[in-house]
């Protein structure tokens, strides 16, 4: 849905360190209408990667055309919506509503075009993670899951997106190892997370309310932990919503185009030229 293009130059604000607090970076990124990005390639996706990008989605009730049809090639792109819900259509064939409780996956591979908005009136509200795919998958072809709030697997109050977490399993492959989790608490509910061994990148954002970790993170709010594979505890000062998200590193290097993110500049030059083909058949459909 979102669109790479706009890059947005970031403010981010390092912590003060107590003697219990994990927590690197932190910021509340910056906003523009609905969309706040709060990671992108330039800040925290280089220290998160293969996780790079993140928009926190919220349209507070007011109306959203969203994104017309974009490309995107060397990356993953997973839409969850906690409120309200969205449309989607991709040149994989697929449009539809996505509800409440439901995510879209969109591997691109070497390219593909989607887009999408606000669905039904009222209040939207969710997140947009991208991945940057392994060498293997970056030119390859692209994939578009869309799932049910029914069929995503939990544990506890973890919704689990990607990855596994206790006994539930994403039905979603993950491009690499990684977990990309979903919770929910009450105000004043616990809950920690241990991350599989290797997956030292930790991240964690609020889309509601405000959870101690020990420090307390507010809504709007991401943070990088140090690098680590220790337990993290968790606990809602408020009714809380967040996602978590830890994964081996990616150990490649990013390289930007408008649209997508690659392991090397070879790779970047054959998927534009991929997008570029894909454009014309678009044009000559009347959808662009």
């Amino acid at each position: 849905m979102s669109n790479m293009k706009s890059h947005v130059k970031m403010e981010t604000v390092s912590t003060r360190q107590s003697p219990v607090s994990r927590i690197a970076r932190r910021t509340r990124g910056q906003s523009h209408g609905p969309i706040t990005r709060l990671m992108s390639p330039s800040d925290f996706g280089r220290l998160l990667k293969p996780f790079v990008f993140l928009d926190l989605i919220d349209n507070q009730g007011k109306p959203f055309s969203g994104f017309g049809l974009h490309p995107h090639s060397g990356i993953a792109t997973l839409t969850y919506i906690a409120e309200g819900s969205v449309r989607y259509e991709d040149t994989n064939g697929a449009t539809g509503l996505l509800p409440a409780g439901g995510l879209e996956w969109m591997r691109a591979g070497g390219g593909v075009w989607h887009g999408g908005g606000s669905g039904e009136p009222g209040r939207t509200r969710g997140f947009q993670l991208w991945i940057a795919l392994p060498p293997e998958l970056e030119l390859g072809p692209s994939e578009s899951v869309y799932l049910s709030p029914e069929v995503i697997p939990h544990n506890g109050p973890a919704r689990v997106l990607l990855g596994s977490y206790g006994t539930a399993t994403s039905a979603i492959k993950a491009p690499s190892p990684m977990n990309y989790l979903a919770v929910r608490l009450k105000a004043r509910e616990r809950w920690s997370y241990q991350p599989p061994a290797g997956h030292t990148v930790l991240w964690t954002a609020v889309g509601m309310g405000s959870v101690l970790v020990p420090d307390e993170l507010r809504q709007g709010e991401l943070v990088a932990f140090r690098p680590s594979s220790d337990v993290t505890e968790f606990e809602a000062k408020s009714d809380a919503e967040f996602v978590v998200g830890s994964a081996v590193p990616h150990d490649y290097d990013l390289v930007l185009g408008s649209h997508s993110v690659h392991t090397s500049a070879e790779a970047l030059r054959e998927a534009e030229a991929r997008i570029s083909a894909i454009q014309s058949r678009l044009i000559q459909q009347g959808k662009l």
